[in-house]
């Protein structure tokens, strides 16, 4: 099945800039529902990696949380929530030190401006946010030189990092050094494709058999670790530094976590301030990340299970077709049989259910992404919705 761009998946949902999990009052007040739901009766959204809470919610979770445990706020970065967010990454991906960020394009831009010292060459996937979506920050900022190997591939292996290193010799008269080599993984612009952990594991022996640094964009590498079955730990032993999103599904309204060895991250905070990302108070997101890390691992790994059970479950209903990409995490692809209209299919489940999925494309596909709103309810719930929706939609 070809794949559908998900930020015009997005955009035909209509559906772009809402939360993926929020009461289900504040749901109804932007999409003017049909019908009232129960209180306790949260929307299941087939959208994003996890939570993205409104202003209201937001603040509702740290007062309750504030109530039980008094939230401790940070001064530019150091002590309180912060310190607290840190130490947790710090056990959990195994490193010396973990640094809070203001953003995750700050904390790949730095981790890879530092492993890679005065050498100016650094390799990136093609299809990288590194490479894509950091406006040539690495060139125009940090005079780095981005390397891309595996046009329009999820990754490239480490017999084609190797090939790409050896060429330089005859390619380039003048050297000036291979810096580092930043991998992502999963890959947002492949649709949550991962690596798979054989093959990470070939690149980080060949990059420290040849004394190159190596950085992980690990900004979704939790998806990686729920469907791989690969812990944080593990995933980030075979890295120099790794990056974590707080906001992709720990409901922070932003943030990012570099972890590392100390002697490199000690250098983050100084570059921190000259980048102007240096701010008096980030303990909101320190603090709605700590408390949503408790725990997270369990829920999406019951996530998976569940979303396991409906889609095999759909698969053997008429008129509904879902499918795992190949080497996929919480991105799947549906299609919709020539006689299920699909707008009416997606406005059953929103309207009846209180399920929220994209519009179906031309051809009646649509992606499905898999967060721990799934496991708000039972599987057969979801089952029967689905199955309504298919009856209630057809042409």
């Amino acid at each position: 099945m070809p794949n559908q761009n998900r930020r015009d998946f997005l955009k035909g949902s209509g559906l772009a800039l809402l939360p993926t999990l929020v009461p289900a009052s504040s749901l109804l007040a932007a999409e003017k529902f049909n019908k009232s739901f129960p209180a306790n009766d949260e929307p299941i959204s087939f959208f994003g990696d996890g939570i993205m809470y409104e202003p209201s919610a937001y603040l509702d979770v740290l007062q309750k949380a504030n109530a039980k445990t008094p939230i401790e706020r940070d001064r530019y970065g150091s002590g309180g929530a912060v310190a607290a967010l840190e130490k947790r990454f710090e056990e959990i991906t195994g490193k010396e030190k973990a640094v809070f960020m203001p953003s995750g394009t700050m904390a790949n831009q730095l981790a890879i401006a530092v492993l890679s010292g005065e050498n100016t060459k650094i390799f990136v996937q093609d299809t990288s946010h590194v490479y894509r979506d950091e406006a040539d920050a690495a060139q125009s900022v940090f005079q780095k030189r981005l390397m891309p190997l595996a046009k329009d591939k999820t990754w490239f292996t480490a017999d084609e990092l190797k090939q790409g290193v050896e060429s330089l010799k005859e390619l380039e008269v003048f050297s000036s050094g291979i810096g580092a080599v930043s991998i992502e993984n999963p890959v947002r612009r492949t649709d949550g494709r991962m690596i798979p952990v054989e093959e990470i594991k070939k690149i980080s022996e060949y990059c420290r058999s040849n004394n190159i640094r190596l950085h992980l964009d690990g900004a979704r590498i939790y998806m990686a670790a729920a469907w791989s079955g690969v812990s944080i730990k593990e995933y980030a032993s075979y890295f120099d530094t790794i990056y974590i999103s707080l906001y992709k599904y720990f409901g922070a309204s932003g943030g990012a976590v570099l972890c590392g060895e100390k002697k490199i991250m000690e250098k983050m905070p100084h570059l921190i301030k000259i980048h102007g990302g240096n701010m008096y108070g980030n303990w909101t997101n320190a603090a709605m990340a700590l408390i949503r890390l408790d725990g997270f691992e369990d829920r999406m790994k019951e996530s998976v299970k569940s979303a396991a059970t409906i889609f095999a479950a759909l698969n053997q209903t008429d008129g509904i077709k879902v499918n795992a990409l190949d080497n996929g995490t919480n991105i799947y692809q549906a299609e919709l049989s020539k006689g299920i209209d699909g707008k009416k299919f997606r406005d059953k489940l929103r309207d009846g259910h209180n399920i929220r999925v994209g519009m179906p494309n031309d051809k009646n596909r649509l992606f499905l992404m898999v967060n721990e709103s799934l496991i708000t309810r039972d599987a057969a719930s979801v089952i029967d919705a689905f199955k309504d929706a298919l009856r209630s939609s057809q042409r």
